[in-house]
């Protein structure tokens, strides 16, 4: 892939880190990066050999939000601006379903739907000097698609602050507010979040697949059903041959050896 490519890709030992390449426009979601970085995700969902991923933004900024200037330019016409939504709920809702980790990689600014990103990534690290918002309430139009992210991160009070106020917040407010695992300082950012995506690319991959769905799938539910769904998971998770290969190992005091089923 060329550095001029929207989203850079970069493997290695299972770790894939995916770069959004817009630097001069701060990786702002143009209708053209949501299309990179949902076929990027896509790659990603069906290749075997990965087993975390990384989200990291080029340049000054993680990723301003959506690119104004080109919902401006297209007139706002309503055709637009629904599919151009709709991409992004879809992008959103395909890293909250794709079958392995994601682990926000978090610096400068994440505003609106960058915010928004940041929130539908599994963890998020960020560097001390990150900063967020969801900004939208300033120009007159409500982030109400980055609450929906949002929301399901940060308690109501929290999220409502960050809504309706508009203001940035600091790391260490985010931290706070749930929003981000860590804060680290910025010239240890990717090492960081590297040593992280190593840590779970070691654990098995098929539990931590199932893990992920069971997590975001129990949320959802009333108490008794979740206890009972989550029972039949840790039933069906039991049977599986990595997660006897690792009670095997714990009891033998050894490494254990995935197999991926």
């Amino acid at each position: 892939m060329t550095t001029d490519a929207l989203v850079l890709r970069h493997d290695e030992a299972g770790i894939t880190t995916l770069t959004l390449n817009r630097p001069q426009a701060r990786n702002s979601l143009s209708q053209g990066m949501l299309t990179a970085l949902q076929a990027a995700f896509d790659a990603v969902a069906n290749d075997a050999s990965d087993r975390v991923v990384i989200l990291a933004g080029a340049g000054p900024a993680f990723c301003a939000g959506h690119d104004l200037k080109e919902i401006q330019a297209a007139g706002y016409q309503r055709d637009y601006t629904e599919r151009l939504f709709a991409d992004c709920a879809t992008l959103m809702q395909t890293i909250v379903n794709l079958p392995k980790p994601v682990i926000a990689q978090v610096h400068g600014i994440a505003t609106a739907a960058g915010c928004q990103l940041v929130a539908s990534c599994d963890l998020a690290i960020a560097a001390d000097t990150a900063h967020f918002a969801t900004p939208g309430v300033h120009i007159g139009l409500f982030c109400s698609t980055p609450m929906v992210a949002l929301s399901r991160n940060v308690s109501p009070k929290h999220a409502m602050q960050m809504l309706l106020t508009g203001d940035m917040i600091d790391a260490p407010t985010a931290l706070r507010f749930g929003l981000i695992n860590e804060h680290v300082f910025a010239d240890a950012l990717h090492s960081h979040t590297l040593a992280l995506a190593r840590k779970l690319a070691d654990k098995s991959a098929l539990t931590l697949a199932t893990g992920k769905a069971a997590f975001y799938r129990q949320a959802e539910l009333p108490l008794a059903e979740a206890y009972a769904y989550a029972q039949q998971v840790m039933v069906d998770n039991l049977a599986t041959q990595d997660a006897q290969e690792g009670i095997a190992a714990f009891i033998e005091k050894r490494p254990p050896t995935w197999c991926g089923a």
